[in-house]
């Protein structure tokens, strides 16, 4: 990279670590999990040992205090061999920067050894069965009884539901008939433990993709929490959803360019070997314009995201637009670079023998997560006018 992309030194030791790191323990294997349906528990431990599991957590408190920049480098490189694994580790890593963000001293101190080394896995939860893109109107309550919590309702989509130890979950502790304590304003966080009683796990969704990061339910039946383990102040909790989620699209982003990039790598090699009327297909002019084209547009949305991961590192003004439209754009042409790939691939390309049609599988949700691609054109039509 060159010009204002270019990567100092230090990144460029980070993004080479996450690269070997993905084609050792990562790459050779990611297929089986997505047959088996196999959460790679014990990998994701080798990512927190080499501080993959808390890259933008404070070093005092025992992250490796990197930006968002060399965090997208990292789930970028990761992708390159599972989109669904490296995902899984962004979230991850929001739920335990939320933690060190907001929380207590108390807080930090209980939950944070265990989660920036991923011996303990952690779940971000803001959506429910009747509250997707409209995130302030979940209804999941949390009644507060002396120095507990009493929390009841169901969170949808959880990655990690039923797997993880830790749920960062958003709550309404505001008074729902009212118009203040309905909306945002009457949300707070939460964490809460796996093993409280009261929380329950639905099956295990049956995905398209994805199938190497379980998701499931969430639900909560009279769970009492302690109000020491709240996040922020009351009604603060749709803030810091809001901040968490800035660095969340940016990462989903970053996914969607390292599985991107793997597969215009594998219609590149492809291509060349591939022969059809007497001679490889890449010297065909339609292939060569369509690679062209999936470089293009790789390389534009990678300048675009890394300037939105820098503007959310720096706290910028307009941070959360960059952030969405980078989100937008990278999801967006990361999931028509795979489909590209797989025609170029042709018949061979929806087989299973080949990785192009895991790639297409992992990358769709994409447009779908931390805010769908429509709702992020609302957040950058509703930044420009007002």
């Amino acid at each position: 990279m060159t010009g204002q992309f270019a990567l100092n030194e230090d990144q460029l030791a980070i993004q080479d670590a996450a690269r070997r790191f993905t084609a050792d323990a990562i790459t050779p294997h990611a297929a089986g999990w997505d047959e088996e349906g196999h959460f790679p528990r014990d990998v994701l431990r080798a990512a927190g040992e080499m501080g993959f599991g808390a890259i933008y957590v404070r070093e005092e408190n025992g992250g490796i205090g990197l930006g968002r920049v060399e965090a997208a480098l990292v789930i970028e490189a990761m992708a390159y061999g599972c989109p669904a694994t490296s995902s899984y580790i962004s979230i991850h890593n929001m739920a335990t920067w939320m933690i060190d963000a907001f929380g207590d001293a108390d807080v930090r101190a209980r939950y944070l050894p265990q989660l920036v080394g991923m011996e303990t896995l952690a779940s971000y939860c803001l959506t429910e069965p009747g509250s997707g893109s409209d995130a302030a109107a979940l209804r999941t309550s949390a009644r507060l009884d002396g120095d507990h919590y009493v929390v009841n309702g169901t969170k949808q989509f959880i990655s990690g539901g039923g797997v993880n130890d830790l749920y960062v979950m958003m709550v309404r502790t505001g008074d729902a008939s009212t118009k203040e304590g309905g909306g945002a304003k009457g949300i707070s966080c939460l964490v809460i433990e796996k093993d409280m009683p009261g929380v329950s796990f639905g099956a295990p969704e049956k995905k398209l993709g994805w199938h190497a990061s379980p998701t499931a339910q969430v639900v909560l039946e009279d769970v009492r929490v302690p109000v020491a383990n709240r996040l922020g102040a009351e009604g603060e909790g749709f803030k810091i959803a809001m901040a968490g989620i800035d660095g969340g699209r940016v990462n989903i982003g970053a996914a969607s360019l390292g599985g991107a990039q793997r597969c215009l790598d594998e219609a590149v090699a492809y291509t060349r070997d591939r022969r059809q009327f007497g001679k490889a297909i890449a010297e065909f002019q339609n292939t060569q314009f369509t690679l062209a084209d999936m470089a293009t547009d790789l390389e534009a949305a990678r300048a675009l995201l890394y300037m939105a991961a820098a503007k959310v590192t720096e706290a910028a003004p307009d941070k959360t637009r960059f952030a969405a439209m980078a989100k937008r754009l990278a999801t967006d042409n990361g999931s028509a670079i795979v489909d590209k790939a797989l025609q170029l691939f042709g018949g061979y390309g929806y087989l299973r023998d080949y990785p192009i049609e895991r790639f297409w599988r992992d990358l769709r949700v994409h447009r779908i997560l931390e805010g769908t691609n429509e709702v992020m054109r609302m957040i950058i039509g509703r930044d420009l006018l007002k």
